[in-house]
């Protein structure tokens, strides 16, 4: 399995060079990992680099499809407040 970088990336270019399998590489409109080159970090860091790193909420999904910074993650908001807040403003 393998770690995924969806649209909300914005190619800041903070994952790539910190991949030590090398799996990330620059596509338009975005990154992309190979998966087959994707080790999940194991055996090199605790944690996945490329999801440390990022500094975009949902950008980078885990191996199981779910965003490795969910929304509110790095913001410190909750993310049931982060749901109620965008409810609010697309009310108005």
């Amino acid at each position: 399995m393998a770690y995924e970088i969806v649209e909300s990336c914005v190619n800041c270019w903070a994952c790539e060079p910190l991949c030590p399998s090398k799996a990330i590489y620059e596509a338009r409109p975005h990154f992309l990992v190979d998966a087959g080159k994707c080790t999940e970090c194991e055996g090199d860091h605790a944690d996945a680099q490329c999801m440390s790193i990022c500094p975009i909420e949902g950008a980078i999904l885990n191996p199981f499809g779910e965003a490795a910074n969910p929304p509110g993650s790095l913001t410190g908001i909750p993310p049931e407040r982060m749901a109620e807040v965008m409810a609010e403003i697309q009310a108005r």
